[in-house]
């Protein structure tokens, strides 16, 4: 990975703000960076509403009598505005949200060096279910209308393939193993997917209970163990 604060040759040749224009140099910068900042909270918040009026109705009435028109007019935004958001109605309902996985594969790839790959995921899981257990209303939620609505679980399946195949070639750069040629980066990705996936389904099988990230470390637990068999 190359270094972040690369500096160019000629950076020492601009002119510098003058003491006098210096304020007015940093209130245009913070300013953009405050409305950069504002946009993008505003477009989560608009995403996330989307999904929860899909989640909701959904549980109310069934996925075949949920529209996109519904699920727009519950979150008080234009149909068009939704198809900013996902593609179609069983994306909102299930809540993709690619940003996520490319914010996953940074974090693995920015763990410390001494890691081998499979600490390095654990510790992304970890943190991932950490964060996701603070959902304590949608997560839930989310859970229950896929268990009661196997459909989507065909959506949902072509979203873990895709995970796995971003995340095996993140595997394979951290490891210098080669995708397709390799074994491990594909089996390491897939591995990840279903002890996540796993702790999901024992969250839910428990009525959310337990705590979600001791959940994913108990099948981390099993798998760097070697599976052995129960007593």
């Amino acid at each position: 990975m190359g270094n972040a604060y690369t500096v160019r040759a000629g950076l020492r040749h601009d002119t510098p703000c003058s003491p006098s224009k210096l304020a007015q140099c940093a209130s245009f910068d913070d300013h953009g960076r405050v409305t950069s900042g504002l946009r993008e909270r505003k477009k989560l918040a608009t995403r996330v509403s989307l999904h929860q009026a899909a989640l909701q109705l959904v549980a109310e009435r069934g996925l075949e009598h949920v529209s996109v028109d519904d699920i727009a007019a519950r979150a008080d935004v234009s149909p068009r505005t939704f198809f900013n958001y996902f593609p179609a109605k069983d994306d909102a309902v299930l809540g993709l949200d690619p940003d996520v996985l490319t914010q996953q594969v940074e974090a693995f790839l920015l763990r410390p060096a001494d890691e081998t790959p499979v600490q390095a995921l654990r510790a992304v899981a970890r943190a991932q279910a950490a964060e996701m257990a603070t959902e304590t209303e949608l997560w839930p939620l989310r859970l229950r209308v896929i268990d009661a609505h196997p459909s989507l679980l065909g959506r949902l399946a072509a979203s873990f393939g895709e995970a796995e195949r971003v995340l095996a070639e993140a595997i394979a750069t951290r490891s210098g193993t080669r995708l397709g040629a390799d074994a491990y980066p594909m089996l390491l990705a897939g591995v990840a997917g279903v002890a996540m996936r796993t702790a999901l389904q024992r969250w839910f099988a428990g009525d959310f209970v337990a705590t979600l990230p001791d959940l994913v470390d108990e099948a981390w637990d099993l798998l760097t163990a070697g599976l052995p068999a129960p007593n």
